[in-house]
């Protein structure tokens, strides 16, 4: 617990599946939380009561029901968190479209979808990468964490834009690692497998692909996201500091076949 005291876990999508998972491991191991989401009030009340078993364990939980693609909203969130506290930012912002190619006019996939995607799954963590450098806002030895999916290589119908964004994310991650690397920050992505969230399950056919998933998967099951929150918390600790610039699959081998 005492290897994180005072120090802050800045999560951008933090209110369901991966990033709501890592959370709670983090909060487990005794750092602080600062979640970034976006939420109708009705669905707010199951995220509450999970901030409040977050909070229980002692640590302290900020959320801001706001957008995170927005500057202002950056600028005042990182101000409000102390200098030189933040371990761990993850990007796990699930906003895309998932429109296909071949289609009437009306419901194509077009440029503005792609911006649209490529900025809320990609190019708003450099974002965030660099308004946190700019206020200090990274502890020592941070962390700068986004998540993949196979689909950054991979053709699944309507996933095309996400698809493009993942490719995106990846290019940053790499760039970042050796660009930042003198500013004691490590930069990597977890390529979570076939897991059962409310991103996922939005994908055109999903419940084909996770079908296929288990088929595939040597472990015969889904990835949970308490797997994948795992691993991001191993990356937080001393022993993974030499550990930059890589993708990290969490699939139980799926990927493999």
């Amino acid at each position: 617990m005492g290897e994180f005291k005072n120090q802050w876990a800045l999560i951008l999508g933090g209110s369901s599946g991966l990033g709501l998972a890592t959370a709670k491991k983090l909060a487990s191991e005794g750092m602080n939380i600062c979640i970034v989401h976006r939420d109708r009030k009705s669905n707010l009340k199951k995220f509450e009561a999970e901030v409040k078993q977050m909070q229980s364990s002692g640590i302290t939980v900020k959320t801001f029901n706001k957008d995170a693609l927005k500057e202002e909203v950056r600028e005042e969130i990182i101000k409000d968190l102390p200098k030189h506290s933040v371990k761990i930012l993850l990007h796990s912002i699930a906003k895309g479209s998932l429109k296909t190619m071949n289609a009437s006019k009306e419901t194509m996939l077009t440029k503005q979808d792609f911006d649209i995607t490529i900025h809320a799954m990609a190019t708003s963590w450099y974002e965030w990468t660099q308004t946190l450098i700019e206020h200090q806002g990274f502890a020592n030895g941070a962390r700068n964490i986004a998540f993949t999916s196979e689909g950054n290589s991979r053709v699944w119908p309507g996933y095309a834009a996400v698809s493009a964004a993942k490719s995106v994310l990846e290019a940053l991650m790499r760039n970042m690692a050796v660009e930042l690397a003198p500013l004691k920050i490590t930069t990597n992505c977890v390529q979570a497998g076939t897991t059962e969230t409310p991103s996922f399950l939005a994908i055109p056919g999903s419940e084909k692909l996770i079908e296929m998933a288990k088929l595939r998967n040597p472990q015969n099951r889904l990835t949970k996201p308490e797997d994948v929150a795992n691993s991001v918390y191993l990356l937080c600790k001393k022993e993974a500091d030499w550990i930059n610039g890589t993708i990290l699959k969490v699939d139980g081998g799926e990927s493999l076949r």
